[in-house]
């Protein structure tokens, strides 16, 4: 059964009210809320979301979402996704001082400078403007250059769009897109490209000529040797078995034992 006393919000959507939050999270002080999913439920106005004080984590993607006003009492909330709304703005989060991690592609976003408001955030480290398995973006990212724009917005980023700018594994991302840059045909005209160099010097790959081991060898006479000597102790003892059980039925059965 759905949750009941959702009233009508802007543009035709639904508004989030004390009875829907509690019947989302079995939570009667809203203060006490600490995640929060709310995902697809045609969301047009977060009405008392700004009283949820205490909350962490919250997910308000897929909905019809325009403004976030209400988030901004929200200071210690870490993680939020807002992707596949109608923002085109995020203002309100520049006071969610513990804001980690920013999911806000699939928005109406159209400009670096309006990421401005994040730039104050100490804690925030990741951040997504465009999913390319999902299939969401912003207007901001059909300009080639958005990425590097981002990057010196918000030096303190460690991912941007799940890629990796900072810290172990940066590199390789880097490579990446030094390649497509690469290979992106050029419209406009210029000089020849150079001719593409090898990555190593020749003779590199060339394999190694075989060369014996001295070392390997006496250790493998060594091994052969001293199998060979458990050979040997392995059939002497087996003769030595045998000889005892043929003195020992040939002496026949005894009453007692003396040691």
């Amino acid at each position: 059964m759905d949750p009941p006393a959702e009233k009508p919000g802007e543009a035709g959507g639904l508004q989030i009210t004390p009875q829907l939050l509690k019947s989302r999270t079995g939570e009667f002080p809203l203060e006490s809320i600490l995640l929060l999913k709310l995902r697809g439920l045609g969301l047009a106005d977060l009405g008392c979301l700004g009283e949820c004080l205490g909350l962490e984590w919250l997910d308000l993607s897929g909905n019809a979402l325009t403004h976030l006003g209400p988030l901004a009492s929200l200071r210690q909330l870490a993680v939020l996704n807002v992707s596949n709304n109608r923002l085109t703005g995020l203002e309100p989060l520049a006071t969610c001082e513990n804001l980690q991690s920013l999911n806000a592609a699939g928005n109406l976003l159209a400009t670096p400078g309006q990421l401005q408001c994040l730039a104050g955030l100490p804690c925030l480290e990741y951040l997504r403007l465009r999913d390319p398995l999902a299939r969401l973006s912003n207007p901001l990212c059909a300009n080639p250059s958005y990425w590097a724009a981002v990057r010196e917005l918000l030096p303190g980023l460690k991912v941007i769009d799940g890629e990796r700018v900072i810290g172990r594994g940066s590199e390789f991302y880097q490579l990446c897109r030094d390649l497509d840059s690469s290979l992106r045909p050029s419209s406009s005209p210029g000089p020849r490209a150079t001719e593409a160099q090898p990555w190593v010097e020749p003779g590199y790959w060339e394999s190694w000529p075989s060369r014996s081991s001295s070392i390997l060898e006496e250790a493998c006479r060594q091994f052969q040797d001293t199998l060979q000597e458990c050979w040997d102790l392995d059939r002497q003892a087996s003769d030595s078995l045998a000889q005892a059980e043929q003195v020992l039925s040939s002496a026949g059965p005894t009453s007692s034992f003396v040691f």
